[in-house]
């Protein structure tokens, strides 16, 4: 069984880079219904143990709890990177032997797919991992152990994890799921979104918000 750490920080002021498309309270409504998507994804998946949430938001921990994850305080916010070292910490101490980390927009994030990313490697692997829709972010990391690879999230995290287990000689396998694939940073991956004609509490919160006008606006279809 593997344990899930999903790094989470408050939702005030949260996707700056949407803040050209969404007014704060849309970005915070948002991102509330992405990291409950998220969640109920990794707590529905029967490889998965338990699901810790790392944050130092009250509104969070709050709200993760009722959705059945447990909430792993950090001291202060922190960039994404540390917040899972502190899930592989608290993996280290259980003895928890496989840890999976993900972000907490990934809005297209079903329980399949939780389970597609923890399907047994043959031979097994000490590293999985998921890119992003570029191939430029990492979106999902198995590790066996946890603390058998250093994470280093953020711009070009993919190749940066590839020459990371390079360097430790550990074996790596990448499997590209494409709903895990999307997660949320500009508007164009809200269209992405939204063409997708998810059931999603994201997509529902979006066209509640009255958001498929402006993205119709800003994103026309391409004809021809």
């Amino acid at each position: 069984m593997t344990y899930a750490v999903i790094p989470a920080k408050g939702f005030d002021g949260a996707k700056q880079r949407l803040a050209s498309f969404l007014q704060p309270e849309e970005r915070r409504a948002l991102m509330r219904a992405m990291l409950t998507d998220t969640l109920i994804a990794c707590t529905q998946a029967r490889s998965v143990s338990g699901v810790g949430v790392v944050t130092s938001d009250r509104e969070v921990a709050e709200m993760v709890t009722t959705l059945g994850a447990e909430v792993l305080w950090e001291p202060e916010a922190q960039g994404h990177s540390q917040a899972v070292a502190v899930g592989v910490e608290v993996c280290r101490q259980r003895g928890i032997a496989a840890m999976l980390t993900l972000p907490g927009d990934l809005p297209l994030l079903t329980t399949a797919d939780v389970q597609a990313i923890l399907r047994p490697s043959v031979p097994a692997v000490p590293v999985l991992l998921v890119p992003n829709h570029d191939a430029l972010g990492t979106n999902a990391v198995v590790l066996s152990p946890p603390d058998c690879l250093p994470l280093a999230f953020g711009h070009d995290s993919f190749q940066r994890h590839l020459h990371l287990a390079a360097a430790r000689h550990l074996a790596v396998e990448v499997r590209r799921l494409p709903r895990v694939a999307l997660d949320i940073d500009e508007p164009s991956d809200l269209a992405v979104l939204m063409a997708q004609q998810a059931t999603c509490q994201s997509a529902q919160v979006l066209a509640a918000l009255g958001v498929l006008d402006r993205l119709a606006q800003a994103f026309p279809p391409a004809h021809g």
